[in-house]
């Protein structure tokens, strides 16, 4: 008999959810035996995707066949479906959701940029933020984890050593950032096409963008003081990664990039997914394709008195499915690397 503990997905046949699927069918630990979506209902995930080694059929979602089957359940469906479903699920088992459900301490905030209205307030006054670099003790401790967007993860990582030793000026933060397009999800969209997204690069949703009060939320926490920031995302003609970089006025201009290094250093220590780059050396994207790694890069600008900080993650792993899994072995106490790929797809 298995000892290994038996994991569902809800959401299943998205980009995240089969990002997921490798990642648990991989898993020491983990032992998937549900998968279930509002789609596809009936039907071998294989026929979905013919290069996956499972061919377990799609189920309905069902919160009684989930109890029954699982132990740990991953919700990756759109935004609204956990915020029905984990109020049925908490009680019984550990919760991961995917989605904005459970990021937000206020759901004024989530209801007024995300236009669904919500009436679990106090199941999500028990919900951690999902970004272990920053919340490792109490994601530790938690039943209901809100998984980080892909825009926050690699922002947050890049500002927090900025934010949380008071280097810059909060205010002056300013994000420039650039993604893959299946970070728009599996669900067709004109400006997705091949033919609408390639050779080009163009902004979207300025100042609108709903991952903008999330990185706000968390920027505010770890300065102490309410943000705001300036947020600008892109999209690329390629299928996976995010490209953050990150303009801020220091507070003290002396600083040289070296300092800078070595604050980041000191504050990634213990974060084995986070990697600080050389002097001179910026991160690409194809640098962690395929992996739960974050790399960051940095100047102090002397000249400016600005300090400019690059990251790039996987938008589908680091900022999505595999931290979802970093998160799930730090709540079952488990090595928080055990199971995730840190080794990149290259070229």
């Amino acid at each position: 008999m298995s000892t290994k503990t038996r994991v569902g997905i809800v959401g299943a046949t998205g980009y995240g959810g089969v990002q997921l699927i490798r990642l648990l069918e991989n898993h020491p630990e983990a032992e998937l035996v549900y998968l279930g979506a509002h789609q596809n209902t009936g039907v071998s995930i294989q026929k979905i995707y013919p290069f996956l080694d499972t061919d377990r059929l799609v189920e309905v979602v069902d919160p009684a066949r989930i109890l029954e089957q699982c132990e740990v359940v991953f919700l990756a469906a759109p935004n609204g479906v956990a915020a029905e479903l984990a109020s049925q699920l908490v009680g019984h088992c550990p919760v991961l959701d995917l989605s904005a459900d459970y990021r937000f301490t206020s759901l004024k905030t989530y209801e007024e940029w995300y236009g669904l209205k919500r009436t679990d307030q106090i199941l999500n006054e028990k919900a951690v933020y999902g970004l272990p670099e920053l919340y490792r003790d109490r994601i530790a401790h938690s039943r209901l984890v809100g998984c980080p967007g892909c825009y926050p993860t690699a922002t947050l990582l890049a500002a927090a050593p900025l934010l949380k030793q008071g280097l810059i000026l909060p205010d002056s933060l300013i994000i420039d950032a650039k993604s893959g397009v299946s970070g728009a999800g599996r669900t067709p969209h004109v400006e997705n096409l091949f033919a609408e997204a390639d050779a080009s690069i163009g902004a979207y949703k300025i100042g609108r963008h709903r991952h903008t009060p999330e990185i706000e939320q968390v920027c505010s926490d770890l300065a102490g003081t309410p943000i705001q920031v300036q947020f600008t995302p892109h999209l690329i003609p390629m299928a996976r990664g995010i490209l953050v970089t990150l303009y801020a006025q220091m507070r003290d201009p002396g600083l040289v990039t070296e300092d800078l290094l070595t604050i980041y250093q000191a504050f990634y220590r213990s974060a084995p997914f986070v990697k600080v780059l050389s002097s001179g050396v910026y991160p690409q994207t194809k640098w962690v394709s395929g992996t739960n790694n974050c790399l960051i890069g940095m100047e102090a600008d002397g000249r400016t008195g600005r300090v400019v900080v690059v990251a790039v993650i996987d938008n589908l792993l680091k900022g999505q499915s595999s931290q979802a899994v970093q998160c799930l072995n730090l709540m079952m106490g488990w090595p928080e690397t055990l199971g995730l790929p840190r080794s990149n797809f290259y070229p």
